[in-house]
Order: C-alpha cells, then structure tokens, then sequence
C-alpha cells in the first residue's frame, strides 16, 4: 500500500541499490517547502491569492471555458476527467490553436498563462473575443505587466494572480487547478496530501526505492517510461504526466520518455512490441478498482465463451492486466503498478503528489534542473522572429 486509497506494486527487483543520495532529513516537511518553494501550493497550509467571493460570483454559471497550454491546463483537465461523475458543470478545454472554436453555448472564461505571453492561448482569446465580447472572463496570470494582464484591464476582467515561484507544470494545486476545482463543486482543501504523505515513513520508503529503481533503469540507458493505462478516466492525469517529465528531466542530453498507451485496447496494436521488442522500456500499470460497469449476461453467449457469464466489464479489464503482469513477470520485464481503490479528490491528490516528488527527486539525482525549459524558450523567440 502507498496510502489508503493506493495500492502499490514498486519494481520487481529485489536489490536495494541506494543510488538516490538524500540527507536523513531531507524528505521533512519544513525542509521540503524551504528548498522547494512551490510545494507549499501541495500543503494544505498554502494561502490563494483570491478570494471566495470570486467562487461566489461565478458558482451559479453552468458552463466554462478554459484556456491555457501544458502546465496551465493540463493539470484542471485531468482533475475534470478524473472526478467527472462529481461533477454536474460543463467545462470546455481549449489547449492548442483552435481555428473552429464554437461559442454555441454562452460561458465563464478562465484564461490562463503564468508569463501573460503564450502565444496559443492569446491567440485563441482573439478569436473568442471576436465571435462573443459579452462573455465573462478570468485572468489567471503573474502580477507584472504582460500582454495578458493589459488585456485583462482594458476589457475590465478579475484577475487572479499567478505565483511567481510557480512554474506551469507544477502549479495543479495552486490557483491554476484550484479555482477551477472549486468552480467544478470540488473539494479544494482535500487535494491537499503533501502534509500526510510526508509525515509517513512507508510513503516515503516506497518513494525513494521507487526512485532508486529508475535511477538503475536511467544508468543502464532504459529510458522509456511506458504508462500502461487501464482507466480511461486517467488518460490527462497521464498527459500531465508526460509534460512533468519530458520538460523537468529532458536536457543535458538526458531524460525519460514518457509514453502512453491505452489498455487493454493497445494489447492488438503494441503489446507484441512491448514483450519482445527493445529492452530499453520500463512500465508503469495504472487502474482503478471500481464496479459500475456493465454485467454480461445473456442467453446469447455461446459455450466458448461461457465464462463471460456474469462477469462485468471491470472484471474483464483487470484479468487482461492481471495476465499481461504475470507474462511480464515471465520475461523479466521491469513493471510497477498502481491500483486506485477510490475515485476522489484525496487520492489525485497524492498522485499529483507521488508524481511531483518523484520528478524532483530524480533532477536532484542526475544533477538537473527540474524547474526550467531553456529549449522551449528558443522556439518561442524564433517563432516570433518569423512572424514579426
């Protein structure tokens, strides 16, 4: 177990390798947030630059738009798909340029960009602005002067401020995901693990051995991070995912790719390549343990397939990642696995949690910074220079 809500299957690998070099209290809570800042939006100590009266003004609208790239959005999108069935709102995710946005149906909104400067995401307001001007609208951006914060101010929109010490893709739990969460009808403050989680000594063993094992993987140039994922209502938790570690690992010519693949549909299209291809990978099963899915029972199954009878969809899913775990375990293919035992709003957030610490730990270990994306700044120059 990693918490009451997540089992936890780390590598199979016996051999404690210690490769993760850690002072004793390093993993303390007050010594985290000191050296790391941005974790204090993890805490449930951590205070919002708005207020609720800004929940209160817009609690009663039923649609929302929001608009946003990687960290801006990513995180609220896994957190809509996440606890959906919580949810009794519409939210509409724009987070590439869209030539064909609709604004069929009158909504809030949320523009989101830490710099004030993303290309995509004022691009894409332009287009809103021009087929609607009567919509409501919140900023979610830094407190300097930006081409967004102008905006804001000239077509007289809130604005929520966007911490300084936050950068994008760690900023879930911070004004970027909460005040959406809130909107949603979430629980903001049970988000908030990072407290509990540290204060726990099997979480923390199991963090850093989980850590230690992806070092070995990294040494011995297994850098494919291949998520097997068996819940559909996870796939943005993963594209989340994927972000966190392609931007906070990938320089120094270094770095894990992380890789998603959906279960058990991508058994027919990449699963032969995953037992007997490369053995550069390392793998990651994720589901959830839930029962309202649909039962098979019908006179119309056929003898063969008579063990169908009564069985639910769930229960199909899970024996196909059972049998996939023990053929991987015959090859000695390196797997760990999460099991979610309940959808809510604590146990995303200690996987926002787990993941975050995990990204961090491994930049401390290989000696590089988690925080920046120098090379998808040069893009954003030259773009620039192109269209200027």
């Amino acid at each position: 177990m990693l918490t009451r809500n997540i089992e936890f299957y780390n590598f199979n690998i016996k051999k404690k390798l210690k490769l993760l070099k850690i002072k004793k209290d390093f993993l303390k809570f007050n010594n985290l947030v000191k050296t790391f800042p941005l974790l204090k939006s993890y805490s449930k100590n951590y205070k919002y630059s708005y207020k609720k009266k800004i929940i209160t003004k817009y609690k009663n609208n039923k649609n929302f738009r929001i608009l946003g790239m990687g960290g801006s959005i990513l995180g609220t999108e896994a957190i809509y798909q996440f606890l959906n069935e919580k949810i009794k709102k519409e939210f509409e995710f724009i987070n590439n340029l869209n030539p064909k946005i609709s604004v069929k149906k009158k909504a809030v909104n949320l523009i989101v960009s830490k710099s004030g400067e993303t290309l995509e995401t004022i691009s894409n307001f332009h287009v809103l602005l021009k087929k609607n001007k009567n919509e409501k609208n919140i900023f979610i951006t830094e407190n300097k002067k930006s081409y967004l914060s102008e905006l804001a101010h000239r077509i007289k929109s809130d604005v929520v401020e966007h911490k300084n010490f936050i950068g994008g893709r760690y900023s879930v739990l911070s004004e970027v995901g909460m005040l959406p969460a809130e909107l949603m009808g979430l629980d903001e403050k049970k988000f908030k693990r990072l407290n509990n989680l540290i204060s726990s000594k099997r979480f923390i063993n199991q963090l850093t051995n989980n850590v230690d094992q992806i070092l070995n993987f990294v040494k011995k140039g297994k850098l494919n991070s291949i998520i097997l994922n068996y819940d559909e209502k996870s796939e943005n938790l993963f594209k989340w995912y994927q972000q966190l570690v392609g931007e906070s690992l990938g320089k120094k010519s270094m770095g894990l790719i992380p890789i998603l693949s959906s279960m058990p549909k991508d058994n027919h299209s990449l699963l032969q390549l995953y037992l007997d291809g490369p053995k550069n990978n390392f793998y990651t099963f994720f589901n959830i343990n839930e029962n309202k899915t649909d039962i098979l029972k019908s006179n119309l199954i056929l003898n063969s397939k008579r063990y169908l009878q009564k069985k639910s969809l769930s229960q199909i899913i899970c024996a196909q990642e059972l049998s996939t775990q023990n053929i991987f375990k015959q090859k000695k293919i390196p797997f760990r696995s999460f099991k979610i035992l309940k959808r809510n709003e604590e146990t995303l957030g200690e996987l926002f949690c787990f993941f975050v610490l995990e990204t961090i730990l491994l930049g401390k270990a290989l000696k590089l910074n988690p925080f920046d994306q120098p090379s998808v700044e040069l893009i954003k120059i030259e773009t620039k220079k192109i269209l200027s």
